[in-house]
């Protein structure tokens, strides 16, 4: 069947591989299909966990604190109803949609997309119900808001009458299957399943689906895709240029955003100013070193990485140079 490199774009034409195979992209390395660890079944089991535990999780107390004889629970949406109170609106609306409301939509979705390929159920929403579950994926990740809360946690960890409750455990599950059923989502056979590759010859100019990765007729773009209901599109003009633009401001902003503090609040008649670097070094103190070691990277040495990667791609694309353009793992060399 041909395919589309989902990085690059290169079409290729790939035959069924083998129990626990791995096909990648000639062109740029990308995993084009693996058959190992992937599981319709598995994804569905893991995507109906977390739906469920997603219920208790925003319903049951996540936290008790005590302190002077008074006891105070805190359910995962308190923190919405507290920014709003202090007029912090709009961050209030982004926490409530990304972390309560878009999760819910997100695991439905993929429960229901999944639920009817499981069950030989073909309706006509299939596609799209599945696109959307996938677009969701990025805005409602648990296991990123989790570890915001251990960052949380860590800063009140020194007192000794902090609780988890029951619905911090039941969100602490909830987040781990979701990442379970991310990696157990096997997409090529579900979009397979929802409709088939298709077979193309000669030397017509063709594109591909940026959500699916059907491969269709370049004359096809700007209508919907047979498969998933997206909008067909070419690659973008102009990209080197809007890339450097955006490199330069991220390159710019990266250096305040790392110098100067995050947040400024009042502790006990003293102005406590956060950095990054100083949220890491709280997770160092409070025994959360390996945790402090993922936000490091992520938030510091991760972007720092990405910028210089993407002004040497754009630096080799000036100087028409293939160097280092693509670094191949050394399983696959």
């Amino acid at each position: 069947m041909t395919i589309a490199c989902s990085d690059c774009g290169a079409i290729e034409e790939l035959a069924p591989l083998a129990s626990r195979s791995l096909a990648f992209c000639p062109i740029c390395d990308n995993k084009l299909e693996a058959t190992s660890g992937r599981s319709i079944t598995g994804a569905l089991a893991c995507s109906i966990g977390t739906l469920i535990l997603l219920f208790p999780s925003n319903l049951v107390p996540i936290l008790s604190v005590s302190m002077l004889g008074m006891q105070r629970s805190t359910l995962l949406g308190s923190g919405v109803v507290t920014l709003w109170n202090q007029n912090w609106i709009v961050l209030a609306a982004f926490i409530a949609a990304f972390a309560i409301v878009l999760p819910f939509i997100r695991f439905g979705l993929l429960t229901a997309t999944l639920g009817a390929i499981h069950l030989g159920y073909r309706p006509w929403w299939l596609g799209r119900a599945f696109r959307w579950a996938l677009w969701l994926d990025v805005w409602t990740m648990p296991d990123m808001f989790l570890i915001g809360c251990f960052v949380g946690y860590s800063r009140v960890a020194a007192n000794p009458n902090v609780t988890v409750m029951l619905g911090g455990y039941c969100f602490i599950a909830a987040a781990f299957l979701s990442m379970i059923s991310r990696a157990a989502l096997d997409r090529r056979t579900v979009w397979r399943t929802i409709a088939p590759d298709r077979e193309t010859r000669g030397d017509a100019p063709m594109l591909s689906c940026l959500t699916c990765d059907l491969v269709m007729p370049a004359s096809a773009a700007g209508t919907p895709c047979r498969r998933c209901d997206a909008r067909l599109v070419t690659r973008k003009t102009d990209s080197p240029i809007r890339t450097a633009a955006l490199i330069l401001g991220a390159f710019i902003l990266f250096w305040p955003a790392n110098i100067y503090p995050m947040s400024i609040s009042m502790q006990m008649g003293t102005i406590a100013r956060y950095r990054i670097i100083d949220g890491i070094r709280d997770l160092f103190d409070a025994g959360l070193a390996p945790l402090g070691v993922l936000i490091f990277f992520t938030s510091i040495a991760i972007p720092a990485a990405k910028i210089l990667g993407l002004a040497w791609c754009l630096i080799s694309i000036r100087r028409r140079s293939q160097k280092h353009l693509v670094i191949k793992p050394s399983s696959s060399a």
